[in-house]
């Protein structure tokens, strides 16, 4: 906001960049200006953490089970095992959210829904 106008190609593009990198780790909701920037507080990070996003996505009643499944290993992101508490979740990757295969939490859900695999009961 401050380069003034001799430098309004380089701001434009710096301004787009940080819109983008802020809407790709889900930030912001919008990309139209920077003015949603000046009102991003440290709780919008707090809520991309992954046990915050387990409880939005109703994976844990509350955010210390939360941090337990994590940390004991029950929770991937993508292909990858996470036991990291603070690891924040972009967008891109949040539906990828899921119970490890191996994980006693996984067969507790699957047989609370009735959705548990005959050939997983033999293993």
């Amino acid at each position: 906001r401050d380069l003034g106008p001799a430098s309004a190609a380089f701001r434009a593009r710096c301004a787009a960049a940080l819109l983008e990198k802020l809407h790709g780790l889900g930030l912001v909701n919008s990309r139209q200006s920077l003015a949603v920037c000046e009102s991003l507080s440290a709780a919008a990070f707090c809520r991309r953490r992954l046990p915050c996003l387990l409880v939005k996505l109703r994976m844990a009643q509350n955010l210390r089970h939360a941090v337990t499944f994590v940390e004991q290993g029950h929770v991937r992101v993508g292909p990858e095992v996470v036991t990291d508490p603070a690891l924040l979740v972009p967008r891109a990757v949040e539906d990828f959210i899921t119970w490890v295969d191996a994980s006693r939490l996984r067969q507790k859900v699957l047989d609370y829904n009735q959705e548990r695999d005959d050939f997983d009961l033999a293993a």
